[in-house]
């Protein structure tokens, strides 16, 4: 009978809970904004929605769609994988993440998206922009045609690449619709999003999906950062024949994305905490309500001057706080089994999956013995470059030691060259100038005296007291 009396109560609080999770998904938290949303791939069912609609900058996340509207023009024959693009100035002058190419450098579609979609290379993005949609406003007028299409009714391009924008926007909710699209749509191109590495010469560059190679089952998407948005992750993984899109927005480092990620995916996979009963449906993801706001600017957040370091996209910035290191847990990556206790962190302080990173090479189309052949030429051209480059720093520094320094006040020091061979006849050079100076009407000496050798002069006699005099006088030398 006691249970009974306290059940309303308890049903009571636990509704209250459940109110209280509806209202934290209509606005961001203030003191560090973030959004989330888990969905069915197949279905679009919504298993979990935080902050789903508010708006957002995509940062890299617009790669998915640059590389979507890409792929559609080459499934529609408009153009083909191997059709060469050339490096324009604009996209050359791009801000890193790039591959650096000179302008006049041509590459293929299949090379430009792999590099886009690995590195997260700008400038690559820009020369699908220009070679598919014939200009960058072009081409972002097509993606926004495309996101219309798709229902993607809170996004708005500017550029294919992500680089700040104030007017380029979108939310967790467009970017899961974006992600089922890319799996529906393009499914005969979906390797493009799960490549693990690629190789350019003899750089090797991991994919900054964290999660590929490392979660299981995880097959995409892609990463994005930039200083308003945070730390931004689109992740899809695959298990017992059922695909999940996770989205997250705003983390605080591409560490916190993956962590994120990985636990909205292993409760959606598990079923979640078995109280989804609780909640109420969330329906499918194209019938979330979308909220009318700005989206956030977290650049005092995540790269104001409370950060010990720049903020960055890659990987390797973060230090992760332990690496496991023959764990027999991480075991499963090669039996293909379930380690159902194995920690995010633990996962992700693991190496990757083995696999041989993807040659990527600049010029036309290339297999077989001319690929090999290809890769060894730009990992020696790469070599070749970074000899010069040390040659020419050496060349720099040893110039700066050779020439006159300048010290903290800005005033120029002098320095003394002495030959040696010469020393003892220009001491008494120097010490006759004296002598003729202070007494110009004496009377030479009958027989010269001998000079003792002058000592070497040490930094601290050469060195000039206080501000040294030039020859137009007292004027105030200029730095």
């Amino acid at each position: 009978m006691h249970f009974f009396r306290a059940a309303p109560a308890t049903l009571l609080s636990c509704f209250l809970l459940v109110a209280g999770y509806a209202v934290t998904s209509a606005t961001p938290a203030a003191a560090h904004a973030e959004a989330t949303l888990l969905v069915e791939a197949d279905s679009g069912k919504v298993l979990e929605a935080e902050n789903a609609t508010f708006p957002w900058h995509p940062a890299s996340l617009t790669k998915v769609m640059t590389a979507y509207v890409t792929l559609k023009a080459v499934k529609d024959g408009k153009i083909k994988l191997d059709t060469l693009l050339t490096v324009s100035p604009h996209a050359a002058a791009e801000k890193p993440s790039k591959m650096g190419f000179p302008p006049g450098t041509q590459v293929t579609v299949d090379n430009a998206l792999k590099m886009m979609m690995v590195k997260s290379a700008n400038d690559m993005a820009v020369v699908l922009a220009e070679g598919v949609g014939g200009s960058v406003d072009g081409f972002s007028a097509m993606m926004n045609q495309t996101a219309a299409r798709l229902g993607m009714t809170q996004t708005t391009y500017v550029n294919p690449n992500g680089l700040p924008d104030d007017r380029q926007v979108t939310s967790a909710r467009d970017l899961a619709i974006l992600a089922r699209a890319f799996i529906h749509d393009l499914s005969e191109y979906e390797y493009f999003v799960h490549i693990p590495a690629i190789r350019y010469g003899r750089r090797v560059t991991h994919n900054f999906n964290k999660l590929i190679g490392r979660f299981p089952g995880a097959d995409g998407m892609k990463t994005g950062f930039i200083c308003a948005s945070g730390f931004n992750l689109m992740a899809t993984a695959t298990q017992n024949g059922r695909r999940l899109i996770a989205v997250v927005l705003g983390a605080s480092s591409s560490q916190m994305r993956s962590i994120k990620a990985i636990k909205l995916l292993e409760r959606g996979f598990s079923g979640g905490n078995n109280l989804t009963w609780l909640r109420p449906a969330l329906g499918t993801v194209d019938n979330l309500a979308p909220i009318a706001a700005a989206p956030p600017d977290l650049r005092d957040d995540i790269c104001g001057p409370r950060r010990k370091r720049p903020a960055s996209d890659d990987p390797e910035d973060d230090t992760l706080a332990s690496v496991v290191e023959n764990n027999p847990a991480l075991s499963f990556f090669a039996d293909g089994l379930k380690a159902p206790t194995l920690r995010p962190e633990d996962m992700l302080a693991a190496a990757p999956a083995p696999a041989e990173p993807v040659i990527v090479y600049t010029g036309p189309a290339k297999s077989g013995a001319e690929l090999i052949a290809a890769a060894a030429a730009d990992a020696a051209a790469q070599e070749a470059a970074a000899a010069k480059y040390r040659k020419s720093r050496a060349a720099r520094r040893h110039g700066r030691k050779a020439h006159a320094s300048t010290d903290s006040k800005g005033n120029k020091r002098i320095t003394v060259t002495i030959d040696t061979k010469k020393k003892q006849a220009a001491g008494t050079k120097s010490a006759d100038a004296g002598e003729a100076r202070s007494k110009p009407h004496a009377k030479p000496a009958e027989k010269p005296t001998a000079h003792k050798p002058a000592a070497k002069p040490t930094a601290a006699k050469l060195a000039p007291k206080g501000k040294p005099k030039h020859a137009s006088g007292n004027t105030k030398p200029k730095n």
